[in-house]
């Protein structure tokens, strides 16, 4: 038996307006009634007042969490390598994390909200609460907090940090400098949940791979290779290609890996009632067994015709809101990237060129808002299976708007102008600009927001205390301070996606803009090698730092981005391909000559590279997929033994 106690800490705040006076009766005060209902299912409460409201700090005791999650039903991985159900009084059978704690992050906040939630008036009756003068009605079934939410007194619930681990990560990960892409993806994990630990897995595998064309480019630039320039960009095209199609196969076997070393195995989702650990616990059913009369007289499935016509009206809302998106596409971002385009092609001066550049970054990123939340609008009225499909329809159709605005002008010089020097200064200007401006938005709008509402909440309570204790009044406590910083939400809003949103898009529009135009500039992996180096201390800093305490996802997977990522690596092929084009045929009369012919070849070789390459690669390593498929023979052997006793069990009442 693991005798490894875990330190309980505060890891939940609920934020409440600040009470001035206590109620003559505590019983009916709301907020007091809360807390007295908190302590009893067992959570550590502590107050705290803050400048002008209170803050309820909540922890767990490990048996508190332990027994939320046999209600939950979560499946765990056991040490006989199989998912169950998790049970506190089998507590030494289940698997700890590779931090030594039982439970995930995930899994926490799970049964925090569980624990939090299910706090219901048990009552036949109505119950009366006040909060100062005013009077609330908590029906019976109904939720403390869902009341509280709803009538304004309960202003937010979010995660706290861990004030001891989010020290330790900014010593050896965000303020590691000299360690350029190594990260602790472990206790990534264990702190931020599945979701971010992925993408920083993601992030450091990309950067490293950088590296090599990096050098390639690298070599390109500064050695003049005369008339044979010509001959090597195909080759260096043709190793870009080859280079993108290996990193994401071999992305897909490190995914894999990571899973199985955080004990998360999807594959138990395939066996009759079994979850997978890590996944949306709030939407498990209550039993997936069959009553016990019916086991014998099932009768062979039919077809459910209303369950076929919600699938294909959910088909043909997909269809009409994407055909919504292509039009406002087509019809206004077009004609304004062309206007840019042209209005940049046009100008003499460097210094009216970058100042069009980000003129037009900044106009573009409101339009791009707009069809964010056109697209969050059209969503909602789709039938998607779980919040991550919805999250994977958000990506591919706001993904659109940002394509075209980062490539139409790009597109524009390359092909319509063929001039190769403008696009090389694009390409600068693009990468330098936005790189420097989504840094700055990333790491400085976050402090700003959090000073303006500090300055805000103690201007406002030196208003209400006068000015006889101005001096006195600060921000004191912790929970304060978080709880004014801003959370980690997208840029269109935070109703399907969290931040990871604009993460991922940067890394996108990045690889995108490196690897399209690969022959018109090699030089261009060595900024992005040296921006994504930056890039992994300056999210690090801004979630440890500068924002709140994300809540976690459990996706286990970079999800709709694979899929773009794929799609940018096709582009890559037909866009490099045209600009060799471009590039051999000066006069512009397309001859079919052996050059020509030889860019055909290699354009048809690396499609089928690009979609052949994944049947001799696997998308797992030979260990993690002997461990599923031992795991699965397992689950299936345990559930089939269960239900032979039950039928065995019935038959026998039967006869009796």
């Amino acid at each position: 038996m693991d005798n490894r106690e875990e330190v309980t800490t505060f890891e939940l705040a609920i934020v409440v307006p600040k009470r001035e006076e206590k109620d003559e009766n505590p019983r009916d005060d709301c907020v007091e009634c809360f807390v007295r209902e908190l302590m009893k299912v067992g959570l550590i409460v502590e107050i705290v007042q803050g400048i002008s409201d209170e803050f309820i700090k909540l922890a767990a005791p490990l048996e508190t969490l332990g027994r939320a999650a046999a209600e939950l039903q979560i499946m765990k991985l056991t040490h006989i390598g199989v998912d169950l159900r998790f049970d506190w009084d089998q507590e030494p059978a289940f698997v700890r994390q590779p931090d030594g704690s039982l439970f995930s992050w995930c899994e926490r906040f799970c049964c925090f909200q569980h624990l939090i939630y299910r706090i219901v008036n048990r009552t036949e009756s109505v119950i009366t609460l006040t909060v100062g003068s005013i009077k609330y009605q908590w029906e019976p079934n109904e939720s403390l907090l869902e009341m509280m939410k709803s009538e304004g007194i309960v202003k937010q619930v979010f995660p706290l940090h861990d004030e001891a681990k989010r020290k330790l990560l900014l010593r050896n990960w965000a303020l590691n400098l000299l360690d350029f892409t190594w990260q602790p993806i472990d206790d990534i994990h264990s702190y931020f949940g599945t979701k971010i630990a992925t993408y920083f897995a993601f992030l450091g595998m990309y950067t490293r791979w950088l590296f090599f064309p990096a050098a390639f480019g690298l070599v390109l630039q500064m050695i003049d290779l005369g008339a044979w320039q010509i001959l090597v960009l195909p080759l260096f095209f043709v190793f870009i290609i080859s280079w993108a199609v290996f990193f994401f196969q071999f992305w897909k076997r490190k995914n894999s890996a990571l899973l199985a070393r955080w004990g998360i195995n999807y594959s138990m989702s395939l066996v009759p009632g079994c979850k997978p650990s890590g996944a949306d616990i709030s939407s498990l059913p209550e039993s997936h067994m069959e009553p016990e009369s019916k086991m014998v007289t099932r009768r062979p499935l039919e077809k459910d015709k209303s369950l076929q016509r919600d699938e294909w009206l959910g088909l043909l809302q997909k269809i009409r809101n994407t055909a919504v998106v292509v039009l406002g596409i087509i019809c206004l971002q077009l004609p304004f990237e062309l206007v840019y385009a042209h209005l940049y092609e046009i100008s003499e001066s460097d210094a009216v060129k970058y100042a069009l550049t980000v003129l037009y970054l900044l106009s573009i990123q409101y339009y791009t808002k707009i069809g964010g939340k056109v697209s969050v609008t059209l969503i909602k009225y789709e039938h998607d299976k779980g919040e991550e499909s919805s999250a994977d329809s958000l990506v591919y159709k706001v993904f659109g708007l940002y394509f075209m605005q980062s490539y139409i002008g790009l597109f524009y010089h390359a092909l319509m102008h063929r001039n190769f020097t403008t696009l090389r200064q694009i390409l600068i200007q693009r990468l330098i600009v936005s790189q420097v401006l989504e840094n700055l938005l990333e790491n400085t709008l976050p402090y700003l927001k959090y000073s303006y509402k500090k300055f805000r909440a103690v201007l406002q309570r030196k208003h209400e205390k006068g000015s006889s204790l101005r001096k006195s009044i600060r921000l004191g406590s912790r929970v304060e301070k978080e709880y004014l910083k801003p959370s980690y939400t997208a840029s269109i809003g935070d109703e399907f996606e969290d931040g990871l949103f604009d993460d991922f898009l940067e890394l996108a529009l990045q690889f995108g803009m490196s690897t399209m135009f690969a022959c018109a500039f090699p030089l261009v992996f060595c900024f992005v090698a040296l921006n994504n180096i930056t890039e992994i201390r300056a999210d690090a800093l801004k979630l440890l730092v500068m924002l709140r305490r994300p809540v976690p996802r459990a996706s286990a997977s970079i999800g709709a981005w694979l899929n773009i990522f794929q799609f940018l690596i096709v582009m890559s092929i037909c866009t490099n391909c045209t600009l060799l084009v471009c590039l051999y045929d000066q006069e512009g009369k397309w001859k079919i000559e052996p050059g020509l012919k030889a860019i055909l070849i290699i354009e048809h070789v690396l499609l089928l590279v690009k979609f052949g390459f994944s049947h001799f690669v696997p998308e797992e390593p030979a260990w993690v997929r002997a461990n599923r498929e031992k795991n699965v023979a397992q689950a299936q052997d345990i559930c089939s033994k269960q239900l032979l006793s039950s039928i065995s069990s019935f038959k026998a009442r039967k006869v009796d």
